[in-house]
C-alpha cells in the first residue's frame, strides 16, 4: 500500500536521496527553502513509512502556484505515484486560476494529460570557467537594502511577487547576488546558489541583453574552478548565441507549461535565466 501525506521536515533527508539517485543538483538548503515557502502543501509518496516519491508545490501570492520535484524511486516506477502526486497537489491547488512548471520531454506527456500546455522551451547550459583577468565593470554585490528594489523589477518581469524566495535566497548565498545600476535605476541582477555538482545562477532580471552580459561576465569573474549551470528561455537568440561563444554547452531541456488561464506570463524577454525547474 502507498500511503500520501503532506512532507515533513524529517523527510528532506530522504528526498535528497531521490534527487542523488536521479542525478540532480538539489541541496538540502533548497528542500528546506520549499518547505519554508509551502509547508502545507508539498506531498510524499510513502512504503511502509519509506519515502518513495515527493512533489513540490509554490504558491506565488494569489497569482499563480508552481510545481517541482516530482521524484519517484526508480523501484516504485510505473505504478502511477507519480502521477497520483501530481493529480494530489493539482486537488490542493484547486482554487488557483494557473499553475505552472519546467517539464522534461519526457515528464511534458504526462503533463499533457492532465490539461497542462506549453509556454516556451529552456535549455540547461553548462560551463566550467576558465582563468580570467577582472575587468572594470559596473556591476557590485547586492546589499541587504537593495533587495526591495530588486524584488521590485523581479515582479515586473516575473510576473508575481517571488520576495519570499529571492530573500531566502540573498540570504543563503549572498557571494552570488550581483546588480547592474545606472542612475540610480536597477538594470538587472543576478543571483544563484550552491548544488551538489554544480553552482546554479538564476534569476537573471535584466532590461536588455547588453546588461544580462555584463551581470553574467561579473558572475564568472568569481566562479574559477566551479562548474556552473544555468537555465535559459528560448526567447532571446542573441543570448544564447553569446552563451555558446563563451563556452557553454546545452547540457538538457526543458518546457514551461500551464494549466488554466494565461493570466500571468510576465516578461519572458527580460529572463535570461530562471531560479530553476523546481522555482521558476
Amino acid at each position: 500500500m502507498i500511503r500520501y501525506r503532506t512532507m515533513k521536515a524529517e523527510d528532506i533527508a530522504e528526498g535528497l536521496k531521490l534527487c542523488r539517485i536521479a542525478n540532480w543538483n538539489q541541496l538540502e538548503t533548497d528542500w528546506q527553502l520549499l518547505l519554508q515557502l509551502s509547508p502545507q502543501t508539498c506531498l510524499v509518496a510513502c512504503h511502509d513509512e519509506q519515502v518513495v516519491g515527493t512533489v513540490t508545490t509554490i504558491h506565488y501570492k494569489h497569482l499563480f502556484s508552481w510545481i517541482g520535484m516530482v521524484l519517484v524511486h526508480p523501484n516504485y516506477r510505473r505504478q502511477g505515484i507519480g502521477m497520483h502526486l501530481l493529480k494530489q497537489s493539482l486537488q490542493v491547488l484547486n482554487l488557483r486560476q494557473t499553475v505552472k512548471l519546467d517539464a522534461t520531454p519526457k515528464g511534458r506527456e504526462v503533463y499533457l494529460k492532465l490539461g497542462f500546455e506549453d509556454e516556451f522551451q529552456l535549455s540547461r547550459m553548462y560551463l566550467l570557467p576558465k582563468e580570467s583577468k577582472f575587468t572594470k565593470t559596473r556591476v557590485r554585490p547586492i546589499l541587504k537594502k537593495d533587495l526591495p528594489s530588486v524584488v521590485d523589477l523581479d515582479h515586473k518581469i516575473f510576473g508575481a511577487d517571488r520576495s519570499a524566495l529571492l530573500e531566502r535566497m540573498y540570504e543563503n548565498a549572498p557571494q552570488f547576488g550581483l546588480l547592474l545600476e545606472e542612475e540610480n535605476q536597477i538594470k538587472g541582477f543576478i543571483m544563484g546558489r550552491r548544488g551538489h555538482d554544480f553552482n546554479h545562477l538564476g534569476p537573471i532580471i535584466a532590461q536588455d541583453n547588453e546588461s544580462a552580459k555584463e551581470l553574467l561576465k561579473a558572475s564568472l569573474q568569481t566562479a574559477q574552478g566551479h562548474p556552473l549551470i544555468l537555465d535559459v528561455l528560448h526567447i532571446e537568440p542573441e543570448w544564447i548565441a553569446w552563451l555558446q561563444e563563451m563556452g557553454f554547452k546545452e547540457q538538457r531541456q526543458f518546457v514551461r507549461m500551464f494549466r488554466g488561464k494565461y493570466h500571468f506570463p510576465g516578461v519572458p524577454g527580460k529572463q535570461f535565466a530562471i531560479i530553476g525547474p523546481e522555482f521558476g
